[in-house]
């Protein structure tokens, strides 16, 4: 289980629907009528809610013969000296017992002066426990890739407490997935996929799983959010439920009413280690795929677009023209040779439809790339230049170590002052390359000085930051940065956009535009 605000939790979790209310809860009431009986206008019309099952018994029973219980052996470094000794006990400095526990572990520990020669450290065995699901009779179980991460033996137990030996087939730690294989003649039970799109946040699931090695454990509790980003990875899309989700039961299901495992149970937000009822489970239609790859071939094939892009901010948006605010994804760099810059994207476009998926935001460009299939030549959505272009793009392989690319920091020489932004900077020279180590193609205007409280301040721009373009024009002088800005001012717009790249890649930084020296603007 992953350590304190997200842990991995090793479970598994099942969402379980129509759970009466509580005594004494709340139920919503009409809002009243207005006097003289008219009904209010533009009111809420309540839902009515389907009645909840007297008992999840039926359905649990139906479930729990195809959860398993991973257990997982692997071996470790002994701790120096005496692998199975225990720390020395913290005495209050000073006291005569910090004294006594020093004396007493300094006789015994070996190699000490009663403790004989040193031994040589062996290696201890560690043991884990997490949970699994059936997905195919013939043996296939899925479980969390950090559940078996780095074992030396994994044993799959059945809800009758038959112990198998598994075979790993294939782990994708990008999305945190692992496939096993077993082999028994005892019949499995096996559940199936579902269709996470179709759940909503209120929908009752079920969680089973083993928590704290007890194996066995149902939970209930609803969807509390989809979409979830808890940054531990490219690939988040998290269920948030309330359902009991603790250690143990990473890598169990997530189920519907309808007994399909809709999530993957993953990782918990606890402080204190136990369930604080919220809990996060990977999306069955990211699973399944990942789960199909890894139990054919034992690897997975992402699809790739070989760009660099970053979030579009509503005054992002405004300098670009775009409507409807922040939305899209803006290509920060289209990396040489890779599909998106074969297909014609560049640098300042904004991704807002991936093979007919909207882009909403940033993040949902990787997800919607890496499940499209290599090779296949699909349509893509930019703005550009005021107004919305397509594109067909054909989808590449992301490499096994995604190349980054690597601009080194810049800096600048006889410094131009930016009025009204904060900013000093320079032509790049053999003087600046020699003193802010630029590379020897590195093209743009240098930032030799920024100054505190301004508005490149405030975008953390920095000395040795390298403008490339501003409002996607290239600029190669401070005066051809200078003259870009003054025609934004002539054309009252709020802000600059400009393309900035660092030691760490590119990125599109808007800057509001000041007048001259504090005048309004």
């Amino acid at each position: 289980m992953r350590s304190s605000p997200v842990a991995l939790a090793g479970s598994l979790a099942v969402l379980l629907a129509g759970l009466p209310l509580a005594a004494g809860a709340q139920q919503a009431l009409p809002a009243p009528a207005p006097q003289g009986g008219a009904a209010p206008l533009n009111a809420p019309q309540a839902v009515p809610m389907r009645d909840a099952p007297s008992s999840f018994a039926p359905l649990a029973r139906q479930l729990l013969p195809a959860v398993v219980n991973i257990s997982t052996t692997q071996s470790v470094q002994a701790r120096a000296n005496r692998p199975d000794a225990p720390d020395m006990p913290q005495a209050p400095p000073g006291s005569p017992f910090e004294e006594f526990f020093r004396d007493f572990f300094n006789r015994n520990r070996p190699g000490g002066p009663q403790g004989g020669p040193e031994q040589p450290q062996r290696p201890r065995r560690a043991q884990s426990l997490g949970s699994g699901f059936i997905v195919d009779a013939s043996g296939i179980v899925v479980t969390n890739n950090h559940v078996i991460d780095g074992a030396d033996e994994i044993n799959v137990i059945l809800q009758d407490n038959t112990s198998i030996r598994a075979e790993l087939l294939g782990t994708d730690p990008r999305t945190d997935i692992a496939v096993l294989r077993i082999k028994t003649d005892k019949p499995l039970h096996a559940v199936q996929f579902g269709d996470s799109d179709g759940i909503s946040v209120g929908d009752w699931v079920l969680a089973i799983g083993n928590p704290f090695g007890l194996g066995g454990t149902v939970t209930a509790g609803i969807v509390s959010a989809r979409g979830r980003d808890i940054r531990q990875g490219l690939y988040d899309d998290f269920i948030q439920t309330d359902a009991a989700i603790n250690r143990g039961n990473s890598g169990g299901p997530l189920f519907n009413l309808d007994g399909k495992v809709v999530g993957i149970n993953t990782a918990i937000y606890s402080p204190t280690g136990g369930s604080i009822g919220i809990g996060f489970s990977i999306p069955s239609n990211l699973a399944r795929n990942i789960v199909a790859q890894l139990q054919d071939g034992g690897k997975v094939r992402r699809g790739w677009l070989g760009v660099n892009i970053q979030q579009v901010t509503d005054e992002i948006a405004e300098s670009l023209g775009l409507g409807g605010g922040g939305r899209g994804a803006l290509v920060a760099r289209a990396q040489e040779d890779g599909p998106a810059a074969k297909a014609g994207l560049r640098n300042g476009d904004v991704v807002l439809k991936f093979n007919g998926q909207e882009v909403r935001e940033m993040r949902n460009l990787p997800r919607i790339v890496a499940d499209t299939p290599v090779g296949r030549a699909v349509p893509v959505v930019v703005w550009r230049d005021g107004k919305e272009q397509t594109l067909q793009v054909t989808v590449g392989e992301l490499p096994a170590e995604a190349q980054q690319a690597a601009a080194t920091p810049p800096k600048a020489d006889k410094p131009t002052e930016l009025s009204g932004l904060g900013l000093q900077v320079a032509p790049i020279s053999p003087e600046t390359r020699d003193r802010f180590s630029l590379r020897p193609d590195q093209k743009g205007v240098v930032i030799t000085d920024v100054a505190a409280d301004s508005p490149a301040a405030e975008r953390e721009l920095r000395p040795g930051d390298v403008i490339v373009e501003v409002q996607q024009e290239r600029v190669g002088t401070p005066q051809e940065v200078q003259q870009r800005l003054e025609q934004l001012r002539r054309q009252n717009r709020p802000t600059a956009l400009l393309l900035i790249e660092t030691a760490q890649g590119q990125r599109f930084v808007p800057l509001r535009l000041r007048g001259e020296r504090g005048s309004p603007g």
